[in-house]
């Protein structure tokens, strides 16, 4: 008999997470309850946890005495992209059951988009758009004090996780300079200089912010290091609003003393009265980073590899485990983050 598996992807939708032959490839290896593009009742999923050995969920919920019932159960692993509150990772933890999150699985999407925007605003391609709708395009001009080549420039990344690296594998023909900013990091390779946040911001043309949405994370690009941002730096902001003093960004990207791509913004969507709509220097992109057809199925590739890997009790996994240690910041940070108007 196979393993069983329960898929309550909703929000995702199925094809959203999976291609076809690895959502096949997965049916070969598990028995599959669910994979429907709508909630599950909360019924049916406690009826099947006591046989389930996996638990796939949009936002895995289970009580200690859950837990305790679902004896097979050898992982959850959660597709929104975030650990979030409603699981009992204690109780996980006691029990060896792992615990798993798809964010590896954006990395190549958001990785582009992000390289996207080092392009766009080191080259001026959205500012010069815009002008030509206005007659005031600059022909033939090298634009000295915005504008700026990728080749052997200067990169820095505060957060060296898994989308910086692939942010930082893409850029690797343009032969950067990249320094990386990253408490949890001890060695990030030969081509990486380990730095604190203070030579980071005021050494590099480029600033990337791409750290984890966590207790220690919030504000950590703060008004003080803005302030010491080299003059028409650029910021890309593709992890979370939370992790940057997000008004002290816009003012400086409004007196235009740099330049500032977001994806990510405090209140989401944006009023459409907000000033930043019409501000100077901002890059806007609504939140869709990831959101490119087939931008998610590195995230069901993922699961694939890790399901397997753990029926052959192999030990490498794709997806990230939780880390008891730091697990609770996470949880913590992302209820806060979901408590603020309209995020």
């Amino acid at each position: 008999m196979k393993p069983l598996l329960i898929l309550d992807n909703h929000f995702r939708q199925r094809d959203e997470l999976f291609r076809k032959d690895t959502y096949d490839a997965l049916g070969e290896l598990c028995e599959i309850h669910g994979g429907r593009d709508e909630p599950m009742p909360r019924a049916e999923v406690e009826e099947r946890l006591p046989d389930a050995h996996f638990y796939v969920a949009a936002r895995p919920e289970l009580t200690a005495d859950e837990i305790a019932s679902a004896s097979n159960l050898k992982a959850t692993i959660e597709v929104s992209g975030a650990f979030r509150d409603g699981l009992d990772y204690g109780a996980c933890f006691d029990r060896g059951i792992e615990v798993l999150s798809c964010s590896p699985g954006f990395r190549n999407s958001v990785a582009e988009m992000a390289l996207a925007m080092m392009l766009a605003g080191g080259r001026g391609l959205i500012d010069q758009h815009e002008a030509f709708r206005t007659g005031t395009e600059q022909w033939l001009d090298d634009r000295e004090a915005t504008d700026f080549s990728l080749y052997q420039q200067s990169v820095g990344f505060i957060g060296y996780g898994q989308i910086s690296r692939e942010t930082h594998r893409l850029i690797a023909p343009f032969a950067p300079k990249v320094m990386a900013y990253d408490p949890y990091v001890s060695d990030a390779g030969p081509d990486v200089e380990l730095t604190d946040l203070d030579t980071l911001v005021s050494t590099c043309r480029v600033v990337v912010v791409a750290a984890v949405p966590s207790e220690d994370t919030r504000g950590l690009l703060s008004a003080a290091l803005i302030d010491k941002l080299r003059p028409a730096a650029l910021v890309i902001l593709i992890s979370r609003a939370w992790c940057a003093d997000f008004p002290a960004l816009m003012q400086a990207a409004g007196a235009g003393r740099i330049q500032v791509a977001t994806d990510v913004f405090p209140d989401e969507p944006l009023a459409p009265d907000d000033p930043l709509r019409t501000s100077r220097n901002v890059i806007l992109s609504p939140h869709r980073a990831a959101a490119v057809p087939g931008g998610r199925h590195l995230i069901g590739d993922m699961i694939l590899h890790d399901v397997a890997a753990i029926l052959n009790k192999e030990p490498s996994r794709q997806l990230k485990r939780a880390d008891p240690t730091i697990v609770e910041g996470l949880v913590a940070a992302q209820s806060q983050m979901n408590a603020m108007p309209n995020t």
